[in-house]
């Protein structure tokens, strides 16, 4: 089955990044470009989950009920792709969700489904849902705990805290409703974007993440981990 999306998402991505490069200065471009090269240089990208591994388990609650969605009663139904996304303050994450709207009867057409799970609270989920248009699941990971199990997880640098806060993007209160002044290490915890599918063995088959956020991968390419439904 065709994409229905009219440009790739990197394209759409790199449009982005683009428009941000010719109106942002130059010393916070500079700043951003470090943080990203000091976050690959942890190796974070080598602890992400593999394809042929294990998914973690998971029950986490849903925006749209406030229930919790649990994997394996997902799985029981069908193969999984879950997304992981920074929040709704990042305008990469927001193109991706809404790539994935667009795809989701796609999915479905494969016998899967599709849930995107970040560290923001459910209300700030809800907004992401009122905002964007989603029909799709979006589950909350309070402190990254399953991103970390997945192999995603990490804190915000004090230098980077303060560049968040300089931008007024406030990660405590996304994530969990609370100040610059009260906020919690766990309140400064964010996920590197990424896609999984996860079988119905509960074996992962496709895994992509990146330490630099302006990337992530083709929606194709992760349909294409999913077998065509008979």
């Amino acid at each position: 089955m065709a994409s229905s999306l009219k440009t790739s998402l990197q394209d759409q991505l790199d449009q982005i990044t683009q428009n941000t490069r010719a109106l942002v200065q130059p010393e916070r471009l500079a700043f951003s470009e470090r943080t990203i090269a000091e976050l690959f240089a942890t190796g974070i990208e080598d602890l992400v989950l593999k394809p042929g591994q294990p998914a973690p388990p998971f029950s986490l609650p849903d925006a749209h009920t406030g229930k919790p969605v649990n994997s394996a009663d997902l799985l029981a139904l069908g193969p999984l792709v879950v997304n992981f996304f920074r929040g709704r303050w990042d305008p990469y994450c927001v193109t991706e969700l809404e790539a994935w709207r667009d795809l989701y009867t796609e999915v479905r057409s494969r016998g899967a489904l599709f849930v995107a799970i970040s560290p923001q609270n459910t209300r700030q989920n809800n907004f992401t849902i009122d905002q964007h248009g989603l029909q799709l699941p979006l589950l909350a990971d309070a402190g990254c705990e399953l991103a970390a199990q997945f192999g995603l997880a990490y804190t915000v640098s004090p230098e980077q805290r303060r560049y968040f806060q300089s931008i007024l993007v406030n990660i405590p209160f996304n994530n969990a409703g609370l100040s610059y002044h009260n906020a919690t290490e766990a309140s400064w915890r964010l996920p590197l974007p990424g896609t999984f599918v996860i079988n119905q063995q509960n074996v992962i088959t496709f895994a992509e993440a990146h330490a630099d956020f302006r990337v992530r991968p083709e929606p194709a390419e992760v349909l294409a981990a999913l077998k065509q439904r008979s």
